[in-house]
């Protein structure tokens, strides 16, 4: 074997004693890395200095809006990690602390030598604030410098309440920030994105709209949203988060169609989005291809051709997809799933695949053993 994978979860109330569980059920190895996940209830500072103070390998992680273990499910309220061990494997975390200051600078120091990274032996997780809106622009920025090495990524997420995003580096949580782990390995790796839904014929084009705070005010000439409620066929007073996850929209980049999700209805009548907006852009409303459950049962059986001994799927769900399976009764359906892959991840408030952006998409890295 060339990997193990540990895996821990708390539901403790206080940030220092779940670490200890955690570090735990770990047991008495050194990882030489770890990925952590945590609900927003927790004190972060305090959790920041646990985290740090107990594991002195390589760490990233972030806040959710759930999350998400193989033999668990979808479960909230608790921190969740995976300990790896392997002697070829290397993670070495990035901080990003200010994006706006990312974004504009001509040549950001903090990814100096990213370009020399042997392709085939090397990919990226990008954990970052998911309140930001500066999701694409950080994403497109990264993918430009990594030419052709695979980034999955997630947007930390705090359990709706849409107020403070968190991704954590040397022992704190930062805001306004990313944290790119780059990693550098030996072993099989497989990126994927999974996707449930296929276009129809109904065409939304973005009239108006304010694209620094993704806001739509017109679509189609009208009302955004009595545009939108008018296009799946529901009243104004009927869009709720759970009809946003059963109608999303869908924009095509480069011949494929990717989701487009949106966030809430405003008291003015306009759309927020959880992705960037621009005046001109045309939407389609979309419909499932397949059941949620199936589809994700068929992709993740698939990887099995691919990578034969799966280790660890690191994914990043988007919330929507949660709140779809809530809405179906079919969280006890995706824990079945999910029990036979070594998978850890959270909900999300957008996800990344290479250089795009994206929402209601799973998007995952594999990691196998080499053995």
């Amino acid at each position: 074997m060339s990997i193990e994978v540990r895996f821990g979860k708390s539901f403790h109330p206080d940030a220092r004693q779940a670490v200890r569980e955690l570090e735990a059920q770990v047991g008495d190895i050194e990882p030489n890395a770890l990925i952590f996940f945590s609900s927003p209830k927790y004190d972060h500072v305090a959790l920041g200095k646990a985290i740090q103070s107990t594991f002195t390998c390589p760490t990233i992680g972030c806040t959710t809006a759930g999350e998400i273990l193989g033999g668990e499910g979808y479960i909230e309220g608790s921190i969740i990690c995976a300990a790896i061990i392997s002697d070829q494997l290397t993670l070495k975390p990035i901080l990003i602390q200010d994006l706006r200051g990312f974004v504009n600078e001509a040549s950001p120091k903090e990814l100096d030598g990213l370009a020399c990274l042997d392709r085939r032996h090397s990919f990226t997780l990008l954990l970052i604030d998911g309140l930001s809106m500066l999701e694409e622009l950080v994403v497109s920025r990264i993918n430009n410098i990594l030419k052709g090495i695979p980034l999955i990524g997630a947007s930390a997420a705090d359990s709706l309440n849409f107020a403070h995003t968190r991704v954590y580096h040397n022992g704190a949580f930062h805001e306004n920030g990313a944290v790119l782990a780059v990693v550098e390995t030996a072993l099989p790796f497989l990126p994927i994105h999974i996707q449930h839904f296929e276009p129809t014929d109904k065409r939304l084009v973005i009239t108006e709209a304010n694209v620094a705070t993704r806001t739509v005010m017109e679509i189609n000439g009208m009302p955004a949203a009595k545009e939108y409620a008018d296009a799946v066929g529901l009243t104004l007073e009927k869009l709720t988060p759970q009809v946003f996850a059963a109608h999303p929209v869908m924009l095509r980049i480069g011949g494929e169609f990717y989701v487009r999700s949106i966030q809430k209805v405003n008291p003015d009548g306009s759309l927020t989005f959880f992705c960037a907006i621009d005046t001109g852009l045309v939407f389609t409303v979309a419909k499932p291809s397949a059941s949620l459950i199936a589809h994700l049962e068929t992709k993740l059986s698939d990887i099995r051709a691919i990578i034969p001994h799966p280790a660890l799927i690191f994914g990043s769900d988007c919330i929507l997809r949660r709140l779809e399976m809530q809405q179906h009764g079919e969280l006890d359906k995706a824990r079945a799933v999910l029990s036979r892959h070594p998978f850890i991840g959270f909900s999300t408030y957008g996800e990344q695949f290479c250089g795009i952006h994206v929402n209601h998409t799973l998007t995952a890295l594999v990691l196998g053993d080499g053995a």
